[in-house]
């Protein structure tokens, strides 16, 4: 079982930074993707910015230039730098990775979340 803490949520104002970081913990042999997705009140989840371990990232159109996505895969960490937020940023942040565990079986794990809140 792999499991999967969030910090660094917070309340900011529009034009902030914000920091997450998310550190995976468990069976874990290897892991491909991690990444982050969001939803706001009354919407759906949604990808956010993903990386694979190679380095390849994958972010929403609306946050393109604004967040940055990196690993620390010695750590099994992923980070997600935010900057000049948006209330339209506002919502729960999921942590979200997959790979093989070490009884070399695929896994999948969500975070439990953090709350941004972007006050305009």
């Amino acid at each position: 079982q792999v499991q999967l803490v969030e910090s660094g949520g917070g309340l900011v104002q529009s034009g902030e930074s914000l920091r997450l970081s998310c550190v995976a913990s468990g069976s874990i042999l290897s892991i491909n993707v991690m990444g982050w997705y969001r939803q706001a009140p009354g919407k759906q989840r949604e990808l956010v910015a993903v990386m694979s371990s190679g380095g390849s990232t994958n972010y929403a159109d609306s946050v393109k230039g604004r967040f940055a996505i990196s690993r620390d895969n010695a750590k099994n960490t992923v980070y997600l730098q935010m900057n000049s937020l948006k209330s339209e940023d506002t919502g729960v942040y999921y942590c979200n990775t997959n790979g093989i565990s070490r009884l070399n079986k695929p896994f999948a794990s969500w975070g439990q979340g953090t709350q941004v809140t972007v006050s305009s």
